[in-house]
């Protein structure tokens, strides 16, 4: 039997996670705009072995921006760049399935797949901010449901794009001069509610066959749209009862669906940490006094979609707040179970969460955040973690240079790479093909 290994993201967050990681004494506020900063980030993350680097993505100026950075720059730009510089690890884009066309999309993520010779992977989002939609024309955003149901119908035709290719189709036979074998490329003829694409991708499969499928949607209807297409899932327990239920839950689903590969299940960890207590404390110190509990309310307001004068900081959460219907559901459920799972204030919740919004927020020394990993690890509640520092790059340098280590010793992370692909690095098998005539109907398998 294999080894179970621990697999390990970093989420290249701009300044870093905390709400105060941009005023910090040693960070850049422009990190935001800084090529470098993030190839930084590749590069450190890479000495550390990591399976990825990851990159969240909005289409709007989000969150709350007069006090933090944004996501800014477009994900596969800056990842063809980090592409460049590193070798092995694997490049995360998210793009959002309301908001982009699949053909365009399908197009410019199996590029950045060639480029890095099979390091791509596409987070898939539906997007939940209403003041995006109406930066493309829309008055508000599809309800939660359809957005899932087009999210569906949208993965369905980049795989087929993907696909359209047999492998083997690109000749490039100087003798005979046959360039490509047309007869081994296939249009898709694709149409459904949502969208008709009639032809072929014009370009072949990638080393590691096609971009790896992530998802991160923690409601009912973006679990079922991870256990149908999702390599690895990110969730966003807080627990390890909650990891190893979402994990069950997700594997039993995919089953229903008929899956039988393996899907990895990667809970977000947001981590400050010190070589020992005193450095912990220091680092908190300092964040927390830059932090204007202000932003936090701001954040919760957004996320709530409630006014902030309902808010007080050292009340609980209103008892009549709920996940918004047709908000994100998935942070904000996370942020309301944490705060009415252990009675916290909302200045308690604010402090829990680092200042943001529903990950899990880990405070110690090297040893106290690797045995927190291992313990979550060897529980089932996580396959890995995709990994979110308070303030980059120093603190994935520190955790890069004093908490892999620990977890080499522990037996349960890589100390060097054994593959070149992202699917080499999750355990993950190429995509196999099936040109037959049912591969090309569009007929959807609904989400419940």
């Amino acid at each position: 039997m294999t080894r179970r290994e621990l697999h390990l993201n970093v989420n290249a967050l701009n300044s870093g996670f905390h709400g105060a990681a941009w005023r910090a004494s040693w960070s850049n506020p422009a990190a935001f705009l800084d090529m470098n900063h993030f190839l930084e980030i590749a590069k450190t993350a890479e000495r550390g072995t990591f399976d990825a680097v990851f990159m969240a993505d909005i289409p709007v100026m989000a969150g709350v921006p007069r006090f933090r950075p944004y996501q800014a720059l477009e994900p596969t730009l800056v990842l063809a760049a980090m592409a460049v510089v590193t070798n092995r690890i694997g490049l995360i884009a998210t793009a959002s399935t309301t908001f982009n066309d699949p053909y365009n999309l399908a197009r410019r993520l199996l590029s950045l797949d060639h480029m890095s010779q099979g390091r791509c992977g596409w987070n898939v989002v539906t997007t939940a901010d209403a003041s995006a939609a109406r930066n493309f024309g829309y008055k508000q955003q599809p309800p939660h449901h359809e957005r899932y149901v087009r999210a569906d119908a949208f993965t369905r035709v980049v795989k087929k794009l993907w696909d359209s290719w047999e492998d083997g189709a690109f000749v490039g036979d100087k003798s005979t001069g046959i360039f490509i074998d047309t007869d081994r490329v296939h249009d898709i003829a694709h149409k459904d509610e949502f969208y008709s694409v009639q032809g072929s991708l014009s370009l072949p499969r990638s080393v590691q066959g096609y971009p790896v499928l992530l998802q991160a949607g923690g409601s009912d209807d973006g679990r079922d749209l991870a256990a149908k297409h999702a390599d690895a899932i990110f969730s966003i327990a807080q627990t390890i009862d909650e990891g190893v239920e979402f994990t069950t839950d997700i594997r039993r689903r995919a089953v229903g669906f008929g899956r039988t590969d393996p899907i990895l299940v990667m809970p977000g960890l947001s981590t400050l940490i010190g070589s020992d207590e005193s450095e912990v404390k220091r680092r908190e110190d300092e964040l927390w006094g830059l932090f204007p509990e202000t932003s936090a309310l701001d954040r919760l307001t957004v996320l709530f979609r409630i006014d902030v004068d309902r808010l007080e900081l050292d009340k609980p959460l209103p008892n009549d707040i709920v996940t918004p219907p047709n908000g994100d559901r998935t942070f904000s459920g996370a942020t309301l179970s944490a705060a009415r799972r252990d009675n916290l204030t909302v200045r308690q919740l604010i402090r829990r969460l680092g200042g943001s919004t529903g990950h899990r927020f880990l405070v110690g020394t090297p040893r106290t955040i690797a045995d927190d990993i291992e313990a979550w690890f060897l529980a089932g509640a996580a396959d890995g973690f995709n990994l979110m520092p308070d303030v980059l790059p120093d603190g994935l340098s520190v955790f890069v240079d004093e908490v892999v280590p620990i977890l080499r010793a522990k037996g349960i992370f890589r100390t060097h790479y054994e593959g070149r692909t992202l699917r080499d690095h999750f355990g993950l098998s190429i995509p196999q093909q099936n040109h037959t005539p049912s591969t090309l109907e569009a007929t959807a398998v609904p989400l419940r």
